[in-house]
């Protein structure tokens, strides 16, 4: 076998699941038909659970540029609707600004760190599923694997090969129109804009015509606009006057606006039509999806990298217990039917967001409901819940823990005081044994870290449990005894050793 598994496509998910596998275990070849990494702007950053993720694996840092752990978010919104987080019991939104060209380089550096192999400018053009392994065509040579995972977009070519349908709606209607800007008159308490006070930057800021949304970023600005209706031919050059007269027709009134100059491409960009697609499956014999090649959405919100780095998390470590040969009946197959649910509610969420945007008296009218709908602090949980991915539950136990994703802790040891994302960066299962129960798990040593200690701030109703905790940081049992423990170590992580 050439390779354990081979990836089409190194962007942010891709070069995160060749990571993902190496602390797995297991050898992955990356393959990208670009030369070289992409330098167009796409997304800006990181919304929701995933900087917990990034967190896990001593990737915040890098990506956030700040040395202390995840901060949540103030302040969010929902369908251009301003959320208060601060009076939440549980504010769940963390928010990181990365533009995604230099989160591509930092996932890279750490995927070849960890001795991932990554080849560009080869592209794949075919695959044969053999039933006990892959046979991958590219245009000059041929790879065998265990497995192939399309990680190559919204378009993916591996998705295609496979047959697998992307079924889904398309709304033709939506114009998007982004530039590259500077913005003479933006301060830091907003823009000021006649008859519309500051507009906050990143805010999707609704009118009975359309959408306007400004971003600040290091050396740029960006100005995005959002209408219903007919648009120019592909063909036509986007210019910084059409977006000019659509922010005239949005707002009502002019926004001076300047071309930068840069050292790299510029972002012009027209968008028409939006797409919501789940594919059908998201695992077809050894051909795998994830990422866009498995859904796509809208991108309101920031759910795109949220939902694909997660999609990583929950395959990698399944795939290396299945190559590793220690993986339980049954366990690749949970990938669907555990992220298959996630996609349908961020399809939910985002088109519920588009429709809130959209234009019209109507929509007005509903948007004063359902801001009258959120005040009360739990109807914002749950929106925040939804938004950000913590509300996923996986599964339903005895503790209320066991299914979700775990809280973060200090967790004091015989080496000191450490966070309970330092104890994850291995990418390994984690018994955290805050019970005395850790002997329980002395056959599953090879596969499964055990961590004895004491935390002050665990959120358990009664007590603290110890925590048996999958490599993707969901909780897989919760217990202050050790019943149920041997079951949830052979249902996650198969038999135990002799």
């Amino acid at each position: 076998m050439d390779y354990d598994v081979v990836i089409a496509g190194a962007g942010p998910n891709g070069l995160m699941l060749a990571a993902e596998l190496r602390l797995a275990g297991v050898r992955p070849l990356v393959l990208e038909r670009l030369p070289e990494r992409a330098t167009a702007p796409k997304a800006n950053g990181l919304a929701g659970v995933v900087a917990r993720l990034m967190d896990a694996r001593g990737l915040y840092e890098k990506v956030s540029g700040w040395p202390a752990p995840p901060a949540t978010a103030p302040f969010y919104m929902f369908g251009g609707m301003r959320l208060d987080l601060r009076d939440l019991s549980d504010n769940p939104m963390h928010t990181v600004l990365c533009p995604q060209t230099r989160l591509e380089a930092i996932l890279e550096e750490h995927a070849v760190g960890l001795g991932a192999e990554i080849r560009r400018g080869v592209e794949v053009t075919g695959f044969v599923d053999h039933v006990d392994h892959v046979t991958v065509q590219t245009g000059a040579a041929e790879f065998t694997a265990h497995f192939l995972v399309g990680c190559d977009g919204g378009r993916s070519t591996v998705r295609k090969l496979a047959g697998i349908d992307f079924p889904g709606v398309t709304d033709d209607e939506v114009v998007s129109r982004s530039v590259n800007v500077v913005l003479p008159t933006a301060g830091s308490t907003g823009l000021p804009v006649a008859g519309h006070g500051d507009i906050p930057p990143f805010f999707f800021h609704r009118t009975t015509t359309g959408v306007f949304i400004w971003a600040r970023f290091d050396d740029v600005q960006s100005v995005t606009t959002m209408e219903w209706g007919d648009a120019p031919d592909d063909d036509v050059p986007m210019t910084l006057d059409e977006l000019a007269a659509s922010v005239r027709r949005v707002l009502g009134t002019d926004v001076q606006m300047e071309l930068p100059v840069l050292d790299r491409p510029l972002l012009m960009r027209r968008n028409r039509g939006r797409n919501t697609r789940i594919t059908s499956r998201f695992r077809l014999g050894r051909v795998l999806l994830a990422g866009d090649a498995a859904h796509i959405h809208s991108g309101i919100g920031g759910p795109g990298l949220n939902a694909g780095l997660q999609d990583v998390a929950n395959l990698a470590w399944k795939l290396g217990a299945t190559i590793q040969g220690w993986a339980p009946a049954g366990l690749l197959d949970t990938y669907h039917s555990e992220r298959y649910p996630v996609a349908e509610r961020v399809a939910m969420q985002t088109q519920a967001q588009s429709a809130l945007l959209s234009p019209g008296s109507k929509i007005t009218a509903l948007r004063t409901l359902f801001d009258e709908l959120l005040a009360p602090a739990a109807a914002r949980q749950h929106i925040v819940d939804t938004m950000s991915g913590n509300d996923i539950r996986y599964f339903t136990g005895d503790h209320p823990l066991v299914g979700a994703l775990v809280p973060e802790l200090a967790v004091t040891t015989t080496a000191g005081v450490v966070r309970l994302a330092e104890l994850r960066r291995t990418g390994r299962p984690l018994l955290l044994d805050l019970a005395g129960v850790g002997s329980v798990a002395d056959g599953w040593r090879d596969r499964v870290d055990v961590v004895s200690g004491t935390s002050a701030d665990h959120p358990a109703q009664s007590g603290h449990p110890a925590l048996l905790i999958r490599p993707d940081g969901f909780v897989a049992w919760a217990g202050s005894s050790a019943d149920g423990l041997v079951e949830a170590l052979e249902r996650w992580f198969g038999s135990a050793t002799a």
